[in-house]
């Protein structure tokens, strides 16, 4: 038996594998591990038909025989490599048909003040202080397009008399005009002031930024206007020097200065309505001099942007000659709006860098080039006709690749389109569908990018920077960014923090990165231009993006003074393409009104003006109605009907009464939640929940008061971890389970949705209000561990979910607890509003009341601000007086509370120390600017 196998040692039953033909070979190859090699022998060669790229530009990038190599004995391999991109067969050095960009280039460019005096800003047609126009060079604005000179020039805008309407694309230079007539309002008519409503917080503080630096060292002309009661004396600045003071009110946030010191407003559109409640309701909006709606096409969202209508209406029915400014980049029904703003309206389709834009579809690149024919070629495509049939060919073919990883077509296509971009030395914005799928993608890009050896040392070096900086947040670097940054790469959407995404765009836009991949969400609400914007299909999470925002997405290609071509790339598979070409020439929706039966917007709309007194007549409401957009585009009876109708409802609710001269009064009630800037139904709402409160209030603990101020917008709340709910019930005191008990929750339903993986079911009202609860003692766990110092990430860590939406829902809380707190001042609940008023403080210094002194200096908050307690500094004055040498070790006891991801070596540590110092100057003249008001007040009182 033993003989038998021995002929059988060494093969397989009835075939001969590899190993065997390995086995049969000669071996003549000797190891060279621990043998020193020439430096010719590791040298790798390139060979001589190597091809640049499409784009040809090459800033930042080394040439490869001046690369670095790595001091290791071998060159490690890419493990992924992107996929080639080639002319398609049969097309030709151009496209068949004439882009918008070929054209461009047989036409003379955009004309300049040497062509063109009235261009320059400081043509005396314009009125401009020379500061002014200097600043605006100082920030790149030397002249201005022909389209912007016809708009501002138009009869009666410039002087404030008439109201404008208009619309321009993204990127075509918008903004500016409307900053120019409201600095202009300003400065000619120093007692009037300046509303710019703009729809996000980002937005919002960019504005702020850029607007500041605008009319730093600008003046108002206060020489030729007489000293009386239109002008406002301020107490911050005793005198009036004429100086413009811009504030931001978003969110929770408490501005510096007061509505009467200030000239220009930046808001988010609930502050910006609150703030002209209030001054018709103080009687003071007749210093209101200009409003500026920007993203008026937000106006037909029943969720926020309704209240722009509110707004707008209110203004009109003023009569004091507020001149209002409306602008989109998506309005199809721009005549419409401006009959009803009494406006000149004015639309430009002009874009100062044109776009080139394809479809990618099976790895072939098509040209958009007109509708019709592109249409034709998709429906083709769909039906899986052969090339040679197609109205269009493809311009381009994107090259099968050999790596599993890239096995998707679309993926495959992104991923050659960004490492294209980038190795000309460009920029590229790719916008995913969800945030795990931008995370992915900028992972799998970052794979393909040129390593540190091609790139500039310069770049090298900043990029280290970044993610020292990232490093330095609240957070700490992130594991897949630490990865994705190296190699120029980053992610950008809701689930990171403030800090994490303003580190991200600055560096993009410096150039130290050169792809962001980002959500379709956060199309509108970030400024990142890029060279080649690359869509990953056309979905916001399953559904497909609606027109406008597909125009905003591709807008954004072609960056101004540095391209001279921006281009966009949607890639779709297969289900998706008739209906993605379709979306690509959809027409934009017309704007309508929110006011209707439908969306509610009414009852708001009539409860506000009765609360603040501009209508308490059945006269004076039917004119306020004659004003709104509604009017134009409905019927007027049908309308009168849903006035009445909604009057009663208002009647019956409590909210209004009549009195013996038949003119309408809001109740406390009513005036309670128009001051709260609440609608109706969540003010009733809240309402219940303060009354039931009032009954039997848990004092003894802290999540009843954080139940309270949670928000009843269940979209601001998430979904449920019933898991972790259960978790956290099982860990509450007696005084939580009280909680618990009183608003409603059941332990054992709870029980049973964590066992069975269900959710709560939400058809009738009443269910409804059911989830809504649930929602709201979910996140007030969440407000109660941040109160207690438990930091962002730890928190999102704990809740398993993004540490951007615990940052939000922080600043959320805090907008709406400023709501609750005048909630309770209206309806006389003094001693309530004091316990609101305490805990909002706490949240917004993420910690306990021992701390709250402390958290008011800048960069001291949550647990920072407790080891400087634990270091002796545990007043503003000790803060004050410090050595901000002396601060460094105790930044360091902050630093060694986080986990590091990476080592630090002695450069990297030494620019460690420099950022700690210059963080301990901030905080020590924030101490001292701190110490020195209070020490103001003490000597006034």
């Amino acid at each position: 038996m033993e003989n038998h196998l021995e002929g059988w040692k060494g093969r397989t039953l009835g075939f001969e594998t590899s190993i065997d033909t390995a086995r049969k070979q000669p071996c003549g190859t000797t190891t060279l591990a621990g043998v020193k090699r020439d430096h010719a022998q590791i040298t790798p060669q390139i060979s001589g038909d190597f091809k640049p790229a499409v784009l040809s530009d090459t800033t930042n990038l080394l040439p490869f025989n001046t690369f670095k190599r790595p001091e290791l004995p071998t060159q490690q391999k890419r493990s992924l490599k992107a996929s080639e991109i080639r002319r398609a067969p049969g097309a030709g050095s151009e496209s068949t048909e004439p882009s918008e960009y070929s054209q461009r280039r047989a036409l003379a460019s955009t004309p300049g003040p040497t062509q063109n005096p009235i261009l320059s800003l400081s043509h005396q047609l314009y009125g401009l202080p020379q500061s002014l126009v200097r600043n605006f060079a100082s920030l790149g604005i030397n002249s201005i397009y022909p389209w912007q000179s016809s708009c501002l020039l138009g009869r009666g805008l410039l002087t404030g008399e008439k109201n404008l309407v208009y619309t321009a694309p993204t990127g075509g230079g918008k903004s500016l005009v409307a900053d120019v007539l409201m600095l202009k309002r300003v400065i000619d008519n120093p007692g009037k002031k300046s509303i710019l409503v703009l729809p996000y917080v980002a937005l919002v503080q960019e504005k702020l930024r850029w607007l500041r630096r605008c009319v730093d060292g600008v003046q108002k002309d206060v020489e030729n206007c007489t000293q009386d009661a239109t002008l406002p004396f301020r107490k911050h600045n005793p005198g009036t020097d004429g100086s413009i003071r811009v504030a931001g009110y978003f969110g929770g946030s408490k501005a510096r200065v007061g509505w009467a010191d200030v000239d220009i407003a930046v808001c988010t559109i609930e502050n910006a309505n609150a703030l002209i409640n209030t001054s018709i309701e103080e009687c003071t909006a007749d210093q209101l001099g200009i409003v500026v709606l920007d993203e008026l096409h937000m106006i037909d969202d029943d969720h926020r942007g309704y209240i722009m209508e509110l707004m707008a209406t209110k203004i009109l029915s003023l009569e004091q000659g507020v001149q209002i400014v409306g602008m989109s980049a998506t309005l199809s029904n721009t005549e419409l709006l401006a009959k009803w703003l009494n406006a000149k309206f004015y639309e430009s389709k002009y874009r100062p860098i044109p776009i080139e834009e394809y479809l990618v579809y099976d790895r072939a690149i098509y040209p958009a080039s007109t509708s019709s024919t592109f249409l034709r070629t998709a429906t083709q495509l769909n039906a899986s006709l052969t090339n040679s049939k197609l109205s269009i060919g493809p311009c381009r073919i994107v090259m099968k690749s050999e790596h599993t990883a890239l096995n998707d077509s679309v993926s495959d296509a992104v991923v050659a389109l960004a490492s294209e971009t980038v190795r000309a030395g460009y920029g590229a914005l790719v916008f995913c569908s969800s945030r795990k799928g931008c995370e992915n993608k900028a992972s799998l890009i970052s794979e393909v990018m040129p390593d540190c050896e091609e790139v500039h040392p310069d770049i090298v070096v900043s990029r280290k920077d970044a993610m020292l900086d990232l490093q330095h947040t609240a957070v700490g670097l992130d594991a897949c960014l630490e990865k994705t940054i190296a190699k120029g790469v980053a992610y950008h959407h809701a689930g990171l923090t403030t800090e994490e995404r303003d580190i991200i765009q600055e560096a993009y836009t410096k150039g130290i990165l050169k792809v962001i991949v980002a959500t379709c969400s956060l199309a509108a609400g970030i400024n990142l231009p890029a060279r080649r914007v690359i869509l990953h299909g056309a979905r916001m999470g399953r559904d497909l993006v609606g027109p406008a925002m597909l125009r905003q997405m591709r807008g954004r290609a072609g960056r101004k003074g540095k391209d001279e071509v921006g281009e966009s790339y949607l890639c779709c598979q297969k289900r998706d393409l008739e209906a993605v070409t379709e979306l690509m020439e959809a027409e934009l929706p017309p704007v309508t009104s929110c006011m209707t039966e439908e969306k509610r917007g009414i009852k708001r709309a009539i409860l506000e003006v009765i609360a603040t007194r501009l209508a308490t007549t059945p006269g004076s409401l039917d004119e306020y109605v004659k004003r709104t957009l509604l009017w134009h585009s409905t019927d007027h009876d049908d309308l009168k009907q849903l006035v009445k109708s909604t009057i009663q409802d208002l009647l019956a609710r409590s909210l209004i009464t009549i009195d013996a001269i038949s003119c309408f009064e809001a109740t406390t009630l009513g005036q309670a939640i128009v001051a709260s800037s609440l609608t109706p139904e969540d003010g009733l709402f809240v309402y219940d929940e303060f009354k039931r409160a009032l009954r039997a209030f848990v004092m003894d603990g802290e999540m009843h008061i954080f139940y309270m101020f949670t928000p009843v917008h269940s979209s601001g709340l998430g979904e449920i971890n019933w898991q972790i709910f259960r978790d956290q019930i099982n860990e509450l005191d007696e005084s939580g389970l009280r909680v618990l008990d009183f608003v409603g929750i059941k332990p054992s339903a709870v029980n049973r949705l964590a066992n069975s993986g269900g959710n709560l079911k939400e058809n009738t009202a009443e269910e409804i209000s059911a989830a809504r609860i649930h929602r709201r003692f979910y996140a007030a766990c969440q407000l109660r561990d941040l109160c207690n110092e438990l930091p962002v990430h730890e928190v999102a860590r704990k809740y398993s979910i993004d540490r951007g939406f615990v940052q939000n829902l922080s600043q959320t809380c805090q907008g709406f607890a400023s709501g609750m707190i005048k909630f309770c001042e209206r309806m006389g609940w003094g001693m309530l509003a004091a316990v609101l008023e305490h805990m909002s403080d706490r949240l917004k210094a993420g910690a306990k009341a021992d701390l709250l002194e402390l958290a008011k200096v800048a960069f001291i908050k949550s647990r920072t601000a407790r080891v400087f307690w634990e270091s002796g500094m545990r007043n503003i004055r000790k803060v004050a007086e410090a050595d901000p040498k002396d601060l460094i070790p105790i930044l360091l006891l902050k630093a060694q509370s986080k986990k590091f991801n990476r080592q630090r070596n002695a450069g990297d540590d030494r620019k460690y120390r420099q950022k700690l110092l210059a963080r301990a100057e901030i905080i020590v003249d924030s101490a001292n600017r701190l110490w020195t008001r209070q020490m103001q007040i003490d000597i006034e009182e």
